[in-house]
């Protein structure tokens, strides 16, 4: 039982160690990962580290996933403080740990949110972690129904096909907010990513110089878009 523990514990060592390189190479080659290139920079030969991960995408998974939890659990901690009557301050608190997240970790962001990795089919696996930040936004618009700090706009709803989509969305993150409510929240959301993928590969430099300041002041503005008091 005991060499059993230890064995388990030296490969939970070595399965960090191989991801901290790879994070490595991110940051130079991008999601371009090389197996061989991880095992060179770890002082073992290229078939040991198939013991681990067993192809370049399986390694690719197990940093998505790092990812994606890493920036859910940012995103949880920022809100978890913020009371569920104060949905303006929740949202900011939110969005700014998405930056926060993605300015001290720019390419893990690039990872999950930049282009796709060609040949690269993330797996089922995936999905509840990278929905994990979206889903604090859905608690977020769940408290200001609850707590009637929420403006109901009366908008037009887009074509039959694109609601039936975003009332499966609902169903998942906001189910008994009014769809509306939570269409104006997901364009929120995207004006979010945006705002930060601007920012992390660079096209507002040499136009916004101050980009935390006016961060936040979009966001402000996506607040009161949403409705929230």
């Amino acid at each position: 039982m005991k060499a059993n523990s230890i064995r388990a514990r030296v490969r939970a060592e070595m399965t960090d160690e191989i991801k901290e390189i790879a994070r490595r190479h991110l940051a130079t080659d991008g999601a371009n990962l090389s197996l061989r290139a991880v095992a060179r920079d770890l002082g073992m030969v290229s078939s040991a580290i198939y013991r681990y991960f067993p192809s370049r995408d399986d390694l690719l998974t197990a940093l998505i996933l790092d990812a994606y939890n890493a920036l859910g659990a940012k995103a949880e901690e920022a809100v978890s403080g913020v009371p569920p009557e104060a949905p303006t301050a929740r949202w900011l608190a939110l969005a700014h740990a998405v930056r926060d997240w993605a300015v001290t970790h720019p390419h893990e962001y690039a990872l999950i949110y930049g282009s796709p990795v060609p040949g690269y089919q993330a797996p089922e696996d995936t999905v509840a972690p990278g929905i994990r930040a979206v889903t604090v936004l859905g608690g977020i618009l769940e408290a200001a129904a609850k707590t009637d700090t929420v403006t109901r706009f009366d908008d037009t709803l887009p074509p039959p096909e694109s609601v039936a989509n975003l009332q499966r969305v609902r169903s998942v993150i906001a189910p008994s907010v009014h769809l509306t409510t939570v269409i104006r929240a997901l364009s929120a959301w995207v004006a979010l990513f945006g705002q930060v993928s601007f920012e992390i590969f660079g096209q507002m430099r040499n136009t916004i110089n101050h980009p935390a300041e006016f961060f936040d002041h979009q966001m402000r503005a996506q607040a009161r878009y949403i409705g929230l008091q």
